[in-house]
């Protein structure tokens, strides 16, 4: 009996998952599935000795697929499949490494929309259309610090002209609006939705032939600006998001409305840019402090 097509048949009906949570899911029982011989009678314990010693796999990849894991027999135990879990007296432990976010200065950020400060005149008809998107991409990218992923999805029905804001649609299909405050980005944005209205594809941002722009195309583009303003060849565009977050913390935004406005769940989320806030102080305070030079 195929369980995990039912598995996840169910989780799509009832859980209002997205669709790459989904896939996520199904990848991980896939891979269990391809390992344990008896589903109905399965070694956990050697799946992820398996997982960690033969595959190397992070402990926080490892532990995403132990909740894929449970979630799968507590249906099964739901079901009356299987009589109790195989989770019901196991507990896993693993080292849990917070990485601080990744972000870039201000200075390289300058650099980054500098590259859009060019004449225009001088442009092909191709390389205009071309600019007007990379310039409205990068700048709202970097003024509001929208996932890359809610950026691809955004079509000319998400614009709320009239009030200079985004309806974005997030992860768990949660929708949450973004006003543009900067005057610059919304000049890009309306160029572009100028250009954009005379296409019979609504989606904002496009490829070259007139589809959607997928996460990877975003990424290309990023580099492309990244290396022609000479800034970190390892950032990607999630460094603006994180850019984006921690300077509206360093600038005094409370908590609760940085949660908000990037669209996580829990503030928890949220709170470890002030972590990279309070370590950019302490930079600032042992560097430039006068009283660290004075003797009494």
């Amino acid at each position: 009996m195929d369980y995990s097509s039912k598995f996840i048949n169910y989780l799509q009906a009832t859980k209002n998952l997205s669709d790459k949570t989904l896939k996520a899911y199904a990848s991980d029982l896939k891979q269990f599935f391809d390992y344990e011989q008896n589903v109905l009678q399965p070694d956990i314990c050697a799946f992820v000795s398996y997982l960690s010693i033969n595959l190397k796999i992070k402990d926080s990849s490892i532990r995403r697929k132990i909740i894929t894991l449970k979630n799968f027999y507590d249906y099964l135990c739901d079901n009356e499949i299987i009589p109790h879990s195989p989770f019901k007296k196991l507990k896993f432990k693993f080292k849990h490494e917070r990485k601080l976010p990744k972000t870039l200065s201000v200075t390289e950020i300058e650099k980054i929309l500098k590259c859009f400060d060019l004449d225009v005149s001088t442009l092909t008809a191709f390389a205009f259309k071309k600019y007007i998107r990379d310039a409205a991409l990068i700048d709202l990218l970097i003024s509001t610090g929208i996932r890359i992923g809610e950026a691809a999805t955004l079509t000319l029905e998400d614009i709320i002209t009239s009030e200079r804001t985004l309806l974005i649609h997030g992860k768990g299909r949660k929708q949450r609006l973004i006003y543009i405050s900067s005057s610059v980005t919304w000049e890009r944005l309306k160029n572009l939705i100028k250009e954009r209205r005379k296409s019979d594809n609504n989606f904002l941002f496009v490829n070259r032939y007139g589809n959607p722009i997928t996460i990877h195309g975003i990424e290309d583009i990023y580099k492309k600006y990244a290396k022609k303003a000479q800034i970190n060849a390892r950032s990607t565009p999630h460094y603006l998001r994180h850019t984006f977050a921690t300077n509206l913390l360093s600038n005094g935004a409370d908590l609760r409305s940085v949660q908000e406005i990037l669209g996580h769940s829990s503030v928890a989320t949220t709170q470890i840019y002030t972590e990279v806030t309070t370590n950019r102080k302490k930079q600032v305070l042992k560097k430039f402090n006068y009283r660290n030079k004075l003797l009494n």
